[in-house]
């Protein structure tokens, strides 16, 4: 009897958590045609890291070189830039914005075009103390590695929904714009 009271809470949590939409991330199911990527991206750096890490963890194969037989994931555009919003009647600032901008396009392992170029902005707004200003550089990092985070999901998202589309029109018989 004591061994289901202790289990009522987690039972109780698991069932809130299912009633409420909650779902834990998935893999991304891309199509036989890109089991095997290259990224070709400007600069590396943590997207490049985290979006080949996000692909691997789906059992995509990462490739070094691009080839025949090998997609191609182009992230020409890759940057980050602050935008002041708000000024304190002190003629200080007070609110500022950072964006965050991606440019990309998918070639599948045949060469055709998956996603012509496509450009994602995402931004987060944080106020600004100009008394703690390491504080601030601190804030400002942890906004940008929350935007790549959030960029890499937005770019798996669109593979899939690309892949979905691709997969709808073979099996029509159509062709994938």
């Amino acid at each position: 009897m004591s061994r289901l009271v202790k289990l009522l809470p987690l039972l109780a949590t698991v069932l809130l958590l299912a009633g409420c939409g909650f779902h834990l991330r998935q893999s991304v199911a891309l199509p036989p045609s890109m089991q095997r990527i290259h990224l070709a991206m400007s600069g590396g750096g943590d997207l490049q890291r985290n979006l080949a890490r996000a692909l691997r963890n789906s059992g995509i194969t990462i490739e070094d070189a691009s080839g025949p037989g090998i997609a191609e994931l182009a992230v020409p555009v890759a940057r980050f830039g602050t935008q002041m919003l708000s000024i304190s009647g002190g003629a200080r600032i007070t609110e500022y914005s950072v964006q965050y901008t991606v440019k990309f396009s998918v070639a599948d392992a045949t060469g055709a075009v998956l996603l012509p170029e496509q450009s994602i902005q995402m931004s987060r707004e944080y106020s600004y103390d100009a008394t703690n200003t390491i504080g601030n550089q601190a804030q400002v990092e942890e906004i940008q590695r929350s935007l790549i985070d959030d960029m890499v999901q937005s770019i798996l998202f669109r593979l899939q929904a690309a892949a979905r589309h691709a997969d709808a029109a073979a099996a029509s018989g159509g062709t994938t714009p």
